[in-house]
């Protein structure tokens, strides 16, 4: 049965329901939501949390979607086990308040023994094994009830595994695992019929496969401190549902295969790279994890980057570069140098293609990040090597034959350098590396991510007070400031400190919420509005910022300017207009400036970001490289005549589905509902967005672009002022165009020549000057060759070099080389100071090396006199160091250290 199939059967499952009602069918939400706790969406149930944490009302009872998931916390483990990946998707099927435990045990259970004639999934009932926590005697009783299996044939599991929490205070409950057992090839009996242990050990894990876990979300918890500690305070008012069957997991028990590598939507990447790099899949350990690591990394990756991750240095970021670096290093470790994704995307494409058919639509931007991606780190390859290989020469230099772990991190950490492939050209150097410091430092670097993590966790405690609000309201709370910037509400609740409080008084620091606002919340990249709020008691605050960290609420952060605050008090709120006017337009010419992008570079400059503030406004689209100065003025010249023509813009509410067929974009990583408001600039460009625009496109003025930057790969940002700030930019501008034509006495339009031909004149008298320096500097060098000492039958010359840099030193050096006696043995060391640095450079002919003269050596011994290191080659070595003071000791070194090499 075909991944796609089973997706199917789940889903059409749950949406008959039998006695228990139909569910409705939800799609998958994008990997990436609103989350502070998570980076990507990792479990089924994350995009109905606000409805188990009470934060919005569900708008149905019942709920069945398969979900895209991304955990990523062991990316270094992947491919060494069979059971875990990356990316893999969750069928789940959830009740809020509406069936519990026995609705849930007999609905799984249901699909997972149905015959495949009658729409289930046919597995045997004789290899299943429900588990339950240790304790819960109703799951116990209604397992026995469903299934007719006896008390032996159900698995007690202690709260470790078998109890689900958030980790934070809040919801939790008993969970029930539906295990298979794949038989005595895959691990030991279980004995669980007779045994009266409450874990489950790891060596049983492959052989009892956990299928489906089923959460009865009943209790209130009020402290966790680990997965088997927590305070249980009582029941939740309404008790849910909550499960998660993983699908490739069933799908490589139904394809008959031994891991989800192998399943029909992964194993044509393997296949691909076999054909590539001419091994086989199953002939070698090492190379197995290998393949699995491409298999899952490209499929991974490719998900990301189709829900809008760009590849970078932090943050999700970070993960999906990590991930394609992976799978292009595991390419080479099998033995397939070029580039390898425009190999393996496509095969990848075409399999989830079939369920995911925005990877088909948006498939020109997605392969274009991920190709420049792996260029970019084949570049990071070539200048690591530089790298790596001046490491082990300088362990060589010293005698040793380990590569630090410290080194090896720094490899790995700054420059992105694996450490498979370090150790990998370490063992061709004859050189081991300190694996257990580098694992020390990487467990080091973890812990710290952790800690950040752990911290970050806290913001479900933080949210408390704002759901405590919430819950106090009978609905959200009304923002009115689509249609108006003055707006009469009351005081509904406030929070200080991090706890809701009664009062504020005068200076103090508060947040607070009101029945209606006009205030817009930042969100969509538009900053919040400002202003002041007066109450009816006399009290006045200004506002400083407008947030939402609770759907539903939106939370005003005021200082308290005069009077006292307090809850139930009526309020006059007033928008700073000014600051709204100037926002409104940057929102509006962001969204232009979007449309008139993709018209002039095509459908793949989506927009990955942008904030819009008052005056001024950045905007972030994928491009692979620089903009052309041409396409920048073409953008430019096509938003200003728009803007020219006054077009209207307007908002409508409708749902998804009529949004994307009306032609308006959805942005990547944004959070939509079921109905979205759409804002189209005439009938040019309509996007979804939920934040506030100028009335006509003729309001914003002039919109000047001020130029593009790089901000990660495959990312370009452009940074424009529009309105008021445009026109004073532009007429500073002219200001400062009319002084130059003033001085220069020319034109305007014969500034870049006569300003061209100036720069022309003066790089070529910079160059007839450097011409007269270097001159000046040669003309010494042969009575320096002259003058040379002999030392043991060696020419030597060591001479310093005053108000000469590094590529001075070698320049006098080479020359001074050439012009000593031909077929003599002569050796040369000029070291250079200027501006307090110290540049040493060596230089040693064949007869001198012959003797036994290194350069290399000579710089390895005098580089640390003067305060520094350096290294090369036998001919040609260089250094630099920090000392002036020590550099007539360090060329005394220098006759010494001939004299010692040839035994003179």
């Amino acid at each position: 049965m075909d991944t796609a199939e089973i997706r199917r059967r789940f889903v059409a499952h749950f949406e008959d329901g039998s006695k228990w009602g139909g569910h409705q069918a939800v799609p998958s939400a994008s990997l990436l939501l609103d989350d502070p706790n998570l980076l990507f969406v990792n479990a089924g149930m994350v995009p109905f949390k606000p409805y188990f944490l009470g934060q919005v009302a569900p708008p149905y009872d019942r709920a069945v979607s398969v979900q895209k998931c991304v955990r990523t916390p062991d990316i270094e483990d992947v491919g060494k086990t069979t059971r875990h990946g990356t990316f893999f998707e969750m069928c789940g099927n959830f009740s809020f308040g509406d069936y519990f435990k026995e609705g849930a045990i007999e609905l799984g259970w249901e699909l997972v023994t149905k015959s495949v004639a009658d729409g289930g999934f046919g597995l045997e009932e004789s290899r299943l094994w429900p588990s339950i926590l240790h304790g819960d005697d109703e799951a116990l009783e209604l397992w026995k009830k469903v299934t007719g299996l006896p008390d032996e044939r159900i698995i007690r599991l202690g709260p470790k595994e078998n109890y689900w929490s958030m980790g934070v205070p809040g919801p939790g409950g008993p969970c029930s695992e539906i295990l298979y057992d794949r038989g005595p090839d895959y691990g030991p009996d279980g004995e669980f019929e007779t045994t009266t242990r409450t874990d489950m050990p790891p060596k049983l894990e492959d052989r009892y496969l956990e299928i489906w876990n089923l959460v009865f979300m009943q209790d209130e918890l009020s402290a966790v401190r680990s997965k088997s500690d927590f305070d249980i305070a009582g029941s939740l008012p309404k008790k849910n549902i909550d499960t998660g069957m993983g699908l490739e997991r069933v799908a490589y028990l139904l394809q008959g295969k031994s891991n989800m590598y192998e399943i029909d939507v992964m194993f044509p990447v393997i296949e691909r790279a076999e054909q590539l790099t001419g091994r086989r899949y199953g002939a070698d350990h090492d190379d197995d994890v290998r393949f699995r690591v491409v298999a899952d990394h490209v499929r991974s990756s490719m998900m990301l980057i189709g829900d809008g991750v760009t590849p970078g240095n932090e943050s999700r970021g970070y993960v999906l570069r990590r991930l394609l670096r992976r799978a292009v290093r595991s390419m080479r470790l099998l033995g397939y140098d070029d580039p390898s994704l425009p190999e393996l995307f496509p095969v990848s494409r075409d399999r989830m293609g079939e369920t995911y058919s925005e990877l088909h639509r948006d498939w020109e931007r997605i392969s274009s990040v991920a190709y420049a991606e792996e260029e970019a780190f084949r570049q990071t390859l070539r200048a690591g090597t530089a790298i790596f290989d001046l490491a082990t020469t300088e362990v060589k230099q010293t005698g040793g034959s380990e590569l630090s772990g410290a080194r090896a991190f720094s490899l790995h950490d700054t420059y992105g350098f694996p450490i498979d492939l370090t150790l990998e050209m370490a063992a061709e150097q004859g050189l081991s590396v300190d694996e257990v410091e580098f694992r020390r430092l990487m467990t080091e670097q973890r812990d710290r991510a952790k800690a950040d993590a752990a911290s970050k966790k806290g913001a479900h405690r933080d949210a408390s007070a704002y759901r405590e609000i919430a819950d106090s309201l009978d609905r959200p709370v009304e923002f009115t400031g689509y249609s108006e910037i003055v707006t009469e509400g009351a005081v509904r609740g406030l929070v200080s400190a991090g706890g809701v409080v009664q009062s504020a008084r005068e200076g103090d620091e508060v947040e607070l919420v009101l029945d209606r606002t006009p205030f817009y919340a930042e969100g969509g990249g538009q900053l919040a509005d400002q202003g002041v709020i007066e109450l009816e008691n006399g009290a006045r605050l200004e506002i400083r910022d407008v947030q939402s960290p609770v759907t539903g609420l939106i939370v005003h952060r005021a200082v308290v300017a005069s009077g006292e605050v307090t809850v139930g008090v009526g309020a006059h709120s007033v928008v700073d207009v000014e600051r709204r006017k100037s926002i409104s337009r940057s929102h509006t010419a962001t969204h232009m400036v979007h449309k008139a992008f993709r018209e002039a570079l095509g459908d793949t400059a989506t927009q990955a970001g942008s904030e819009n503030s008052p005056g001024r406004f950045r905007f972030d689209f994928a491009a692979l490289g620089a903009v052309p100065a041409s396409v920048m003025t073409d953008v430019e010249a096509r938003v200003n005549d728009l803007v020219l023509a006054d077009l209207s813009v307007h908002a409508e509410i409708m749902s998804q589905d009529e949004a994307v067929k009306s032609g308006a974009m959805a942005l990547f990583g944004e959070k939509y509902g079921d109905e979205v408001r759409v804002i189209s600039v005439g009938d040019w460009a309509r996007e979804l967005c939920g934040g506030t625009h100028a009335g006509r496109s003729g309001q914003l003025g002039v919109i000047k672009l001020l130029g593009e930057s790089s901000i990660g790969s495959g990312v370009r940002r452009v940074e424009a002022l529009v309105g008021g700030d445009a026109y004073r930019f532009l007429a500073r501008e002219h200001v400062l165009v009319a002084q130059l034509s003033e001085a220069l006495k020319v034109r305007p339009e014969e500034l870049p020549e006569r300003v061209n031909s100036i720069v022309e004149k003066l790089r070529a008298a910079e160059k007839e000057i450097e011409k007269v320096r270097l001159t000046q500097l040669l003309a010494g060098g042969a009575t320096l060759a002259a003058q040379a000492d002999n030392v043991g039958g060696v020419h030597v010359v060591a001479h310093r070099a005053e108000g000469a840099g590094g590529g001075d030193v070698r320049t006098l050096a080479l020359d001074v080389r050439g012009r000593l006696p031909a077929g003599e043995p002569g050796a040369v060391v000029i070291i250079g100071h200027e501006s307090g640095k110290v540049s040493v450079v060596a230089a040693v002919n064949d007869a001198a090396r012959d003797r036994g003269v290194s350069a290399n050596a000579l710089v390895g011994a005098i580089g640390p006199v003067v305060g520094g290191r350096g290294g090369g080659k036998d001919d040609l070595a260089q250094g630099g160091g920090s000392n002036p003071s020590r550099i007539d000791e360090a060329l005394g070194l220098v006759r010494a250290e001939v004299a010692r090499a040839t035994g003179g």
